[in-house]
């Protein structure tokens, strides 16, 4: 009976403590196209614990969908957005700080990845992130064929899951391994494709000011 209890107990802690690990952290980027909720990965502590304390922090409300490339992404997250002048060049503010690369090949910037803008290798060989730009891939369908001959070439080895997203939903595989993802969109994928559609200027600013508000969801 003693033995029973013990194994029933060393079950119920297990089935517990999986449930603990694989809890997301959820979060709600409000616009006026919409609202976009994410799920931040446990497996990318580093920049999901960031972006928990930003939000809560107030750091992101009021900035904005400051670069958009239809087909691509659409970027946000940079402080000198708020209040920023018609016209006005963005996207080099952040939080004075970076993040080491998180990278997992289990993540893919497939439509709705959520992944952390960074400088370039030339200035920035390690890759780290910036502590606060992000950008929620939009991307387009790859047809397999192109695919796979892209990943030979790059030496990429893809799931058939991550190849039926990339055929399906589409993304932008040429940013693997070159970004992190940390995140991924769980509703709103549609409110993407509307911030994707509007007129922006010759640096790829909306011409009409898309201000977001972060949330985290308890």
């Amino acid at each position: 009976m003693k033995k029973y209890l013990v194994i029933l107990c060393l079950f119920t802690i297990c089935s517990i403590s999986c449930a603990q690990k694989e809890k997301e952290v959820q979060v709600l980027i409000s616009t006026e196209y919409g609202d976009i909720k994410l799920k931040l990965y446990n497996e990318t502590p580093k920049h999901r614990d960031n972006f928990v304390k930003l939000a809560k922090e107030g750091f992101y409300d009021g900035t904005l969908f400051h670069r958009i490339i239809k087909g691509f992404m659409i970027q946000g997250g940079d402080p000198q957005s708020k209040n920023a002048k018609p016209g006005q060049q963005l996207g080099n503010g952040g939080p004075g700080y970076t993040i080491p690369a998180e990278f997992n090949p289990e993540f893919i910037h497939k439509k709705g990845a959520l992944s952390a803008a960074r400088m370039g290798d030339n200035v920035n060989p390690k890759r780290e992130s910036s502590g606060s730009q992000f950008y929620i891939v939009q991307g387009t369908v790859i047809p397999k064929e192109k695919l796979l001959e892209f990943a030979k070439s790059k030496g990429i080895t893809f799931t058939e899951e991550q190849i039926t997203a990339y055929t399906t939903i589409g993304g932008s595989p040429h940013l693997d391994t070159q970004y992190t993802v940390y995140g991924e969109v769980v509703e709103g994928l549609e409110v993407i494709d509307k911030i994707a559609e509007v007129p922006r200027d010759s640096r790829d600013r909306p011409i009409k000011d898309i201000s977001i508000t972060v949330k985290v969801l308890e």
